[in-house]
């Protein structure tokens, strides 16, 4: 039996719904989902199996105009992904046509799907709340485009049989040996995933201007036989008065991210855990090359 196996990167801008698209493909919450825009922001690989292929999802940061250090790391993703991925998709936001407008007519957005020779999809997201007229619209302008090797119109917050569009993804996949163990869901550590817990509750709870300059470190993580695993987390912010913000009074807004980072922490690792959050200002971190590479945030070029 031929096995087909791949990589498949999703790009689009900012809030265009490629986490959900690859959790919803995966049966698996992998990457965090939030209403503000640019959640993600390192590449996340999550990897689908069966008997006969193995998709490699890469979920990426949106695609924007970096406007400093961090941003264009996250940048870097986004193009390392695309060089290392079998198939594309291109994911736009029918939730407006200002949306629509910023995705598949922006000439830089355009421009990557045009210059990259690799099988390429086109996904129109977001269809429940838009109206056919828009939708065929939309349909009609993509084709006439004639960029994409095939459009599909979804929600992706609403897949409920993904099949369809797993089929579809392994046509274009390569004949390949599968390149992880069938078990295997992600190349990311429990460490990563408990970080990017905590980093969504924050985007959840605050208010805009807190969760864009937040990032969140491991520092402590310990399994104990017969006790709760340890965890103890530093909570990055840039600016002084910030701290407060994330503490709240009396420590009461600090304990409600902690409670809800806890029970999504216990739910995805299976077994109790004990968590401790602190916060630590680091100014302008996401300008700081020295720190950005401390966090993670590495330069693609260099490797």
């Amino acid at each position: 039996m031929a096995v087909k196996s791949g990589y498949v990167t999703i790009i689009g801008r900012p809030n265009a719904g490629k986490s959900t698209l690859m959790n919803a493909l995966m049966g698996e919450k992998l990457s965090i989902v939030t209403s503000k825009p640019q959640t993600t922001r390192k590449r996340v690989l999550g990897i689908l199996s069966d008997d006969d292929f193995q998709i490699i999802f890469l979920d990426t940061p949106g695609l924007l105009n970096p406007n400093y250090l961090m941003q264009e790391r996250l940048l870097g993703y986004i193009i390392q992904s695309i060089n290392d991925a079998d198939l594309l998709i291109f994911l736009v936001d029918m939730d407006s046509d200002k949306r629509f407008s910023q995705s598949l007519r922006n000439e830089s957005y355009l421009s990557i799907a045009r210059s990259v020779k690799k099988p390429k999809l086109l996904i129109l997201n977001k269809i429940d709340l838009s109206n056919q007229n828009e939708v065929e619209k939309a349909f009609g302008e993509a084709e006439r485009l004639n960029v994409f090797d095939k459009i599909i119109p979804i929600s992706a917050i609403n897949i409920k049989n993904p099949s369809e569009i797993i089929s579809l993804i392994k046509s274009y996949l390569p004949e390949h040996p599968k390149y992880f163990p069938d078990d295997q869901i992600s190349d990311e550590n429990e460490r990563f995933f408990v970080s990017e817990i905590i980093r969504e509750k924050i985007f959840e709870y605050y208010r805009d201007e807190i969760p864009f300059s937040v990032e969140v470190i491991i520092d402590d993580f310990k399994e104990r036989e017969g006790r709760k695993d340890f965890i103890s987390a530093s909570i990055i912010v840039e600016r002084e008065s910030q701290k407060p913000i994330i503490i709240g009074n009396k420590g009461s807004s600090i304990k409600i991210i902690g409670s809800k980072s806890r029970e999504e922490i216990e739910r995805f690792l299976g077994r109790p855990v004990y968590l401790e959050l602190h916060v630590k200002v680091k100014p302008k971190w996401r300008r700081d090359e020295k720190l950005l590479r401390n966090f993670g945030y590495i330069d693609w070029n260099e490797k």
